[in-house]
This record gives structure tokens, C-alpha cells and sequence, in this order.
């Protein structure tokens, strides 16, 4: 499909999957069809009014499968229309594009032929055993597992305490934002901070400290961190992202999706 103009709609017509093959095309086609079945925003409002963060050319491209898009721009495709039109479940919608993401970013191998498949098993065979023999000789027969950088430090996401995703808020008001996490992993939070990283909207945007404390928490315990806002001056739109970091600053879950608060600045 190579596009075509919504009705009422003036301007550049907004191109499709130019073609239905391969797995970066289809899953441009289900940001297209999950586009239209949003009711077809165009990319600016999906980006001003929706509050996606990633520019109009970038979501353009997502839904047009020539380059697999990066998994942060699919997601904040995904999330204003599948959860914020839409109404689906974050969580869900979170784990169903992600793996839509995956098998668009990990294409089925060709199938290699007879001769090259044995040769393929042979090679791994034998470098499977000079790898064993080597460790034996280092190790001297006992072999240990060594434990990741970071495994067992998880966080997730629990609600939206107050000021849901937009809310209206009056312009040069002040308000507090909290959220609900839950240490889900097996490492205690201890001197944690959450770290402003990121934030859209106008020039004239929310203030907010650089960083708030989280208190401690034990593994499998919730715990609400605030941050007090204040808004603009101006009418428009606002938000702003936060990450976990230690005491100097450091990120301690570099890949963990940020939390947010995100509003409308009223007259």
C-alpha cells in the first residue's frame, strides 16, 4: 500500500508499507492498521496533542517499512494510540508490540543446504570440544557461572498515583506527581534517586527538581516517589522523563523504560 489521503484531510498524503513482504513491512503494516483503527491521527498529533516522543519523520517511517525503526519509537507509536486512544492495557500492549518488534528484528535465516549444514555441525562439534578441553585446563575441571553486572536489580512499573496521563492542569500552577514502583528483583534500593532525563514540549516547560529520593526498598516491596511541577505559563502540552540513578548520578537501569507524567497546560 502506498498510501492514501483521509478525508478532510489536506497537506502530503501519508505513505503505508510500500509493500506487504518481509518482516520489517509487516510490522509497519500493524502500526499502519493500529493507526487507522485509532481513527488515523495525523503524525503531528500523534507527536503535539498524543504525546509520542519521537519526531513526525520517525513515526512516519515506522509505518512505511523500508528501515526496521528503532524499539523506542515503535513503543511511543504503540502507546498514544493502543493505549492512549485505544484503551488497551499497557502491560499487554507493551508485550505484544515488543515481540512484534523482535521478529521484525530477527528475519528467519535462509535454510542452508545438506552439505553446508553438516559442515556447520562438524565445526561447532569441534570447537565445542577445544573449548572444553581449554576450560579444564584453566579451571582445572571446575567450571563456575558468573553472574551478569546488574542481574537481579529489576523495577516495574505498578500505577499512576495521581495526575493521570492528561490530566489538565492550570498554566503556572503546582502540582505533585507520584508513582507506584515495585522492586521486583533480588537488590535492595538503597541511596537511589529518580533523575530527570528527558522531557517534550514547549520551550516555556514544567520545572521540577533534577531528582527525587526513593526511599529504600527491600526486594518485592512498593514504594510512591513524588516529585513536585510546576506548569508553564502558557497553555500546551508537557512531559517529562525519569530514570533510577545512584547518589552521583549514574544510571543503574540503563535499559528499564523510563516513568513519566504527562499533561495538558491550561488558560
Amino acid at each position: 500500500m502506498d498510501g492514501e489521503r483521509s478525508p478532510g484531510r489536506r497537506g502530503r498524503v501519508a505513505l503505508g508499507p510500500a509493500e506487504d513482504t518481509g518482516p520489517v513491512a509487516a510490522l509497519a503494516r500493524r502500526l499502519w492498521e493500529l493507526k487507522r483503527a485509532a481513527g488515523d491521527p495525523s503524525y503531528a498529533r500523534m507527536r503535539d496533542e498524543l504525546g509520542a516522543l519521537a519526531s513526525k519523520s520517525a513515526l512516519s517511517a515506522a509505518a512505511r517499512g523500508r528501515h526496521l525503526p528503532s524499539w523506542e519509537t515503535t513503543w511511543e507509536f504503540a502507546r498514544v494510540l493502543a493505549v492512549g486512544v485505544l484503551g488497551q492495557d499497557e502491560t499487554s500492549a507493551r508485550l505484544e508490540w515488543r515481540s512484534h518488534w523482535e521478529k521484525a528484528r530477527e528475519p528467519e535465516a535462509p535454510e542452508p543446504s545438506p552439505r553446508r549444514r553438516w559442515a556447520a555441525y562438524g565445526l561447532a562439534a569441534t570447537v565445542a570440544v577445544v573449548l572444553v578441553v581449554a576450560l579444564a585446563l584453566v579451571f582445572g575441571g571446575a567450571f563456575r557461572t558468573e553472574v551478569p553486572a546488574g542481574a537481579g536489580d529489576v523495577s516495574e512499573f505498578v500505577a499512576d498515583v495521581t495526575v493521570p496521563d492528561g490530566t489538565p492542569v492550570p498554566a503556572g500552577s503546582t502540582f505533585v506527581k507520584t508513582w507506584e514502583l515495585r522492586n521486583a528483583g533480588s537488590v535492595g534500593w538503597i541511596g537511589r534517586y529518580l533523575k530527570r532525563s528527558g522531557s517534550f514540549g514547549g520551550p516555556d516547560e514544567c520545572v521540577t527538581p533534577d531528582r527525587v529520593p526513593i526511599p529504600y526498598t527491600a526486594p518485592g516491596e512498593h514504594v510512591r516517589i513524588s516529585v513536585e511541577v510546576r506548569a508553564p505559563s502558557s497553555p500546551g502540552h508537557c512531559q517529562v522523563y525519569w530514570k533510577m540513578a545512584d547518589s552521583e548520578g549514574h544510571l543503574l537501569l540503563p535499559d528499564a523504560r523510563a516513568v513519566f507524567f504527562s499533561v495538558r497546560i491550561v488558560p
